[in-house]
């Protein structure tokens, strides 16, 4: 009977694993820099939420909230549904009592409950050490065998030591829209120097009703592989994809897509 019992066990688990297994990663853009990661176990994180109206009131839920860095348009992680065992990390630690001086925080775990591990790098928000903008910091997330990079609002190109130290990245996450980050063609550079095996994600750049960043057409220009899903705000990966010829630049919409209207 003991055996019996124990053999329903693992069948059970082995089933749960393999339900699990099936179900496929998701990445989602609203808007800015706010990305949502949805496990293939239904664990979500978010990077940077924001409050800018023209991107809609369709706030993710989030299990684990990193935040880049600490400017308003990055750093609402209280306006996120509310839910009391979420995790929020922070790149940047406050170093006096006004929250006015920052020093980066480092960051190197593994979140057993959310099946997650957790790198930052500290980087600057402009190209003159922090003095115009202030620290910025990259998360590297590595979940369901895929590894996301997270740049922030990153000001500047990457040296190749840190990109060493960055590792081998699936799926790059990457701010485009110039003006307080890289614009479109160091945006390029650093892509290429990162070389995601997967996708490259631009982010933060002006949509149709806000104009405070430049497009991400200057991203675009030059890049090989361009896969447009502005009808969408969510792009599947999987760590079995074997793409033939380098990464595909996925151009996400921020809404949701509208349900199919039955004929």
């Amino acid at each position: 009977m003991l055996r019996m019992l124990a053999a329903l066990a693992a069948l059970t688990l082995g089933t749960s694993l393999a339900c699990a297994a099936d179900k496929p990663t998701k990445v989602r853009w609203f808007g800015q820099s706010l990305i949502q990661i949805e496990s293939s176990t239904g664990k979500k994180i978010v990077f940077d939420p924001h409050l800018i109206p023209i991107f809609g009131n369709d706030k993710p839920e989030a299990d684990l909230v990193c935040i880049t860095h600490e400017h308003d348009d990055h750093n609402q992680d209280t306006i996120l549904p509310k839910n009391d065992k979420r995790i929020v990390l922070r790149g940047l630690k406050a170093t006096n009592k006004q929250k006015t001086i920052f020093e980066w925080n480092k960051i190197d775990q593994k979140i057993e409950a959310l099946g997650v591990t957790v790198k930052t790098f500290g980087t600057y928000h402009d190209e003159k050490d922090g003095k115009e903008r202030g620290l910025n910091s990259i998360f590297v997330i590595t979940v369901d065998g895929l590894t996301f990079c997270h740049l922030g609002d990153l000001g500047h190109e990457l040296s190749p030591q840190l990109i060493k130290q960055i590792g081998k990245i699936d799926v790059l996450l990457i701010p485009v829209g110039g003006i307080y980050t890289i614009n479109g063609e160091v945006a390029r550079k650093v892509t290429a120097a990162i070389n995601p095996r997967l996708f490259a994600v631009p982010m933060h750049y002006a949509v149709e009703g806000y104009d405070d960043l430049l497009s991400n057409a200057e991203f675009l220009e030059e890049q090989k592989n361009v896969k447009k899903m502005e009808e969408n705000n969510e792009l599947i990966v999987s760590a079995d994809m074997k793409p033939e010829d380098g990464y595909t630049v996925a151009v996400l919409g921020f809404k949701k897509a509208e349900p199919k209207k039955d004929k």
